[in-house]
């Protein structure tokens, strides 16, 4: 097919100025580019134990209902959250992954008068949204990869509208306190929104000065959560945000009506309910996150602790990075390189099962020694 060339102005300008968002790469693709039988792949942190087992059974339950649209107000499923954090229903938002909440908040909220905020070297997905809103964000600099709260108040303007938070942040893994935003919220001006992404939330209970963002409310935050990570449900996409009702009712005027599907809100209720896949799936990580931990020293390789299902390893440069990436890709390890977050000296190291973080970490020993 030729190459479609639109009139000028059909597309707007900083919609061709976006870079759209690059996931690691698939599996199946490394498999034929490189002619191997077996891969690992440690770069998306995805859930290695695969799906929740009750997840897959509800599911089951309501295969036959596919043809059948969901309903609009995801209620069954909204219940059980709201009785899981003890909120009402109307505190309850659902979407096709915390992500497309994220693109409803933008959508809602932001006009294209309005500054966004947030720190380079975070989820790169919300600088895309903000973009394509014809919004360029207004981002802070890491400060030891954590998110320096003082230093985003610093950087508030009047046209500030909306604050993005990543806790724990993905890609660092590092998390910032309970005190820190305790304290950046007291000074918050009410007009702004605070979007705190908490999807690695369950992989922070041994943290105990973790802000868990549903043991205090705010009425100007939206915390985002899902399902892909600690419940294995990511090629399902179901997230979750919990809010004021007041900034719900307003979400739900641009939320798609029928997101996410009838498998998915299936999947999430089973999820919901399956504290032994979780306990499984914490232990799996406590114990790799350890083993790694100890490899990396061993290695003289330098780490960040995490509060989160992944590692970040900071090297030299970035074609440090480069060559890693292609020698483990070769050998079947799939991690992720970070220059599509801002940071191109490092990578992310998924916490894998025992023996996918063994061949991870051979992967990186051969590496080393070449």
């Amino acid at each position: 097919m030729a190459e479609q060339i639109y009139p000028e102005g059909v597309v707007p300008s900083y919609i061709q100025r976006l870079r759209p968002y690059v996931p690691g790469k698939p599996i199946a693709e490394v498999q034929k580019e490189f002619g191997l039988e077996s891969v690992v792949k440690l770069a998306s942190n995805e859930n290695s134990l695969g799906p929740s087992p009750k997840a897959i059974e509800t599911m089951l339950k309501v295969v036959n209902e596919v043809h059948r649209y969901p309903g609009t107000a995801n209620t069954e499923l909204c219940a059980a959250l709201a009785k899981r954090y003890n909120v009402k229903i109307s505190n309850v938002i659902l979407g096709s992954g915390s992500e497309s909440i994220m693109s409803n908040v933008m959508r809602t909220f932001l006009d294209t008068s309005d500054e966004v905020l947030s720190v380079s070297g975070t989820f790169v997905g919300f600088s895309v949204m903000a973009h394509a809103r014809a919004t360029a964000p207004v981002l802070v600099p890491l400060d030891d990869y954590r998110f320096n709260l003082e230093a985003i108040a610093q950087h508030i303007t009047p046209k500030t509208k909306i604050i993005y938070l990543c806790n724990p942040n993905n890609p660092t893994g590092t998390y910032f306190t309970k005190a820190e935003l305790d304290q950046f919220l007291a000074q918050l001006p009410k007009r702004i929104l605070v979007i705190l992404d908490e999807a690695y939330f369950e992989f922070t209970g041994d943290s105990p000065d973790f802000p868990d963002s549903m043991r205090y409310r705010h009425d100007q935050v939206i915390t985002l959560r899902t399902f892909s990570k600690a419940y294995g449900l990511a090629g399902l996409r179901v997230g979750y945000g919990l809010a004021n009702e007041s900034l719900i009712k307003e979400l739900y005027k641009v939320k798609l009506p029928f997101e996410p599907s009838v498998l998915a809100q299936a999947a999430g209720l089973g999820a919901l309910e399956d504290d032994d896949f979780l306990n499984k799936t914490l232990t799996m990580n406590r114990e790799g996150r350890e083993y790694f931990y100890k490899e990396f020293r061993r290695l003289g390789l330098n780490f960040y602790p995490t509060a989160s299902n992944f590692i970040m390893l900071v090297f030299p440069s970035e074609d440090v990075v480069n060559k890693l990436n292609d020698f483990t890709l070769r050998r079947g390890v799939i991690v992720r390189p970070l220059r599509g977050f801002a940071l191109p000296h490092c990578a992310r190291v998924t916490i894998g099962t025992k023996e996918e973080n063994e061949r991870c970490v051979a992967a990186l020993e051969q590496f080393l020694n070449t």
